[in-house]
């Protein structure tokens, strides 16, 4: 039951924003057709414009064809362009995705990494060095970091690719290689949050008593580590899934730094023209990653603490 019921509130969630979002850019002050056909348009071809869209019925009859055209035609027609939403989604999203997994990947591993050693260094030079690095991490503006790594790590040492991605064909290497500066512009923040939470959910682990009776009785180092880290995780799992959801955000500078085709420079370049299909398309995408995630973290944590499914 508690899990129907948190889809269910999810569900929900999604209904308030796609409304939300529609209202919002219906009520942007500057109607479509201006855009498109020109603010010295006259007005029998505005008028025509608006009645071939549906634009010249109220909002919420507007707002409910929508949502009963959503399953089967999907997210319509660009007005700038004329270009199918889904199409523009299917060229861009797979490669924001890939952006955002990756690193997602590289602030988990990193971040359980150092705040394990931090926690099991307490009060050492592990543990200082690890909190200073978290601190810089989270004081380094993105577009800033995604700068020094192109020009320190792509430019002049040519490790890697400093701007745009390889595409599949050329090899997994060489397409992964060209997202790794641009991930790792994205994870270095997270890597800095997550890590202090992974720290002092450690050391509050390792401060109770079961944990204490486990050296007593002389467990191996290993098995302690498991046990504690699997306690340590379920406010870890909260925070990273959401963290999934905002680096989205992120990505939206970072792309436009590393001159990236993805999901968030199609989402600036429609804000840029009021493409207000486009615009709700993606901002309806990023709260369905938001929203899985949320729930997806719930349903992990009630695996990992079964009272919590009580």
């Amino acid at each position: 039951m508690p899990v129907l019921t948190r889809l269910a509130s999810a569900l929900m969630v999604l209904f308030v924003v796609s409304a939300m979002i529609f209202a919002l850019t219906r009520l942007g002050g500057v109607s479509p057709a201006r855009l498109v056909l020109g603010a010295d348009a006259p007005a029998e071809s505005l008028a025509a414009f608006e009645a071939e869209h549906g634009l010249d019925r109220p909002i919420a009859v507007q707002y409910l064809a929508w949502l009963r055209a959503l399953p089967a035609e999907g997210f319509a027609r660009s007005y700038v362009t004329g270009q199918s939403v889904n199409q523009r989604l299917a060229e861009t999203l797979p490669l924001t995705l890939e952006l955002v997994t990756l690193a997602f990947v590289l602030a988990v591993v990193g971040s359980v990494a150092l705040g394990s050693a931090s926690a099991y260094g307490e009060n050492r030079w592990p543990d200082h060095a690890v909190r200073i690095l978290a601190m810089a991490a989270l004081s380094v503006p993105g577009f800033w970091l995604g700068l020094l790594l192109m020009r320190l790590v792509g430019v002049q040492l040519g490790w890697l690719p400093p701007v745009g991605v390889i595409p599949w064909a050329r090899g997994v290497w060489p397409h992964l290689s060209s997202l790794l500066l641009p991930a790792l512009a994205i994870a270095i923040y997270y890597i800095g949050a997550m890590s202090r939470l992974m720290r002092a959910s450690l050391i509050d682990v390792l401060g109770q008593d079961y944990t204490r009776t486990g050296v007593a009785l002389g467990l191996p180092a290993r098995t302690r580590y498991v046990y504690t880290l699997r306690n340590a995780l379920p406010p870890f799992v909260s925070m990273a899934a959401m963290s999934y959801g905002y680096m989205f955000g992120w990505a939206v500078i970072v792309e436009m730094v590393f001159n990236l085709p993805g999901l968030a420079n199609a989402l600036l370049t429609a804000i840029f023209q009021r493409d207000y299909p486009m615009i709700q398309a993606i901002v309806l995408l990023i709260t369905l990653v938001f929203v899985l995630a949320s729930t997806a973290a719930d349903l992990i944590q009630r695996a990992l603490n079964p009272r919590l499914a009580t």
